[in-house]
């Protein structure tokens, strides 16, 4: 008994479904395979790199913020042993008031512009 069948006047033979393998030339086969390769290696490369340098500028937030709280600490310190530092003596005169206003926005501007690089 045939299986065969006439569909669109072509007989067609029951067997494998789907596309049948083309014919790829090896070579370029292994061309194709080594690019994609050297383009992953290139993104991982470009991925560590963006990695390092997000890294790097967030040692450098810590080291300012670290700064600055070392600061508040001497003049705590001092301010417990009845001394007003003059930083604090400015600040309250008046005298500084807009050099340490530009240093808080300046350190806050850091700040928030290492949370934002954080959300790519």
């Amino acid at each position: 008994m045939d299986d065969s069948k006439v569909v669109g006047g072509k007989v067609k033979k029951p067997g494998k479904r789907g596309r049948k393998p083309a014919k790829i030339d090896l070579k370029a086969k292994l061309e194709r395979s080594r690019q994609s390769a050297r383009e992953c290696r290139a993104r991982k490369k470009l991925r560590y790199q963006y990695l390092e340098e997000l890294v790097s500028s967030r040692e450098r937030a810590i080291c300012a913020l670290r700064e600055e709280l070392e600061m508040y600490k001497q003049w705590c310190m001092a301010m417990d042993q009845g001394k007003i530092p003059s930083e604090i003596k400015a600040l309250l005169t008046g005298e500084e008031q807009g050099k340490a206003q530009q240093n808080s926005t300046k350190l806050a501007k850091a700040v928030k512009t290492e949370a934002n690089s954080s959300n790519p």
